[in-house]
C-alpha cells in the first residue's frame, strides 16, 4: 500500500482550522457550545479546532462507526457513548469525513432525539461526490474528490493517523 502522495499539506490543514474556527465563533459569538468529537478518527481536528473558539465549550466524545475496511456498511454503532446530556444545549459534531453522509446523518437523528436545542455539523473534509443522502455539513473544512486518505486522524484500519497531512491510498 503506497501513501505518499499528498493531497493537503499541514499549512493548508492549519489554515482551515482557524477560518472553521472563525466562522464558529461569528456564529456563536458567546453563547455555550457543547462540542461532541467523532472518535476517533476526528480527535486531532477537534483538538485544534476547541482551542480556536472563543466561547465556553464542553467537551464529549461519542465513537460510532458504519466503515469496514475502504467500504460504508451503512449501519452505525455506538461503540461510545456521551457522558454528557446533550438536553437544552447547542451542539456542534466535529467529524473527521463526510463520505456518503450516512453516519453523520444518523448522529444528528440521535442528538436531536435525545433534546438537543440545536445540532449542527463541521467536518474537516467533504467528498460530495460519494454522498448517499441530502446531508451538507454546517461547516466544511476541505471538499476533496472521491479518493480513500488517511493522516491528521483519518485511518485505514488503525494504521496512519498519525501523519500530519492528508495522504491518498493506493
Amino acid at each position: 500500500m503506497d501513501t505518499s502522495s499528498v493531497m493537503i499539506t499541514k499549512q493548508q490543514i492549519d489554515e482551515m482550522v482557524d477560518r472553521v474556527a472563525a466562522d464558529i465563533n461569528r456564529d456563536y459569538g458567546d453563547r455555550e457550545l457543547a462540542v461532541i468529537g467523532i472518535l476517533t478518527g476526528a480527535f486531532i481536528f477537534t483538538a485544534d479546532l476547541v482551542r480556536k473558539l472563543k466561547m465556553p465549550v464542553n467537551i464529549d466524545f461519542m465513537q460510532v462507526s458504519s466503515y469496514i475496511g475502504t467500504e460504508s456498511t451503512g449501519i452505525l454503532k455506538i461503540r461510545k457513548d456521551l457522558t454528557i446530556d446533550v438536553t437544552g444545549l447547542d451542539v456542534l459534531v466535529v467529524e473527521d469525513i463526510v463520505d456518503t453522509g450516512r453516519t453523520l446523518k444518523m448522529v444528528r437523528e440521535e442528538l436531536l432525539r435525545r433534546g438537543a436545542k440545536s445540532v449542527k455539523l463541521c467536518a474537516a473534509f467533504d467528498k460530495p461526490d460519494r454522498r448517499t443522502t441530502d446531508l451538507v455539513p454546517d461547516y466544511c473544512g476541505i471538499v476533496i474528490p472521491d479518493e480513500f486518505i488517511v493522516g491528521y486522524g483519518l485511518d485505514l484500519d488503525g494504521q496512519f493517523r498519525n501523519y500530519e497531512d492528508i495522504r491518498i491510498v493506493r
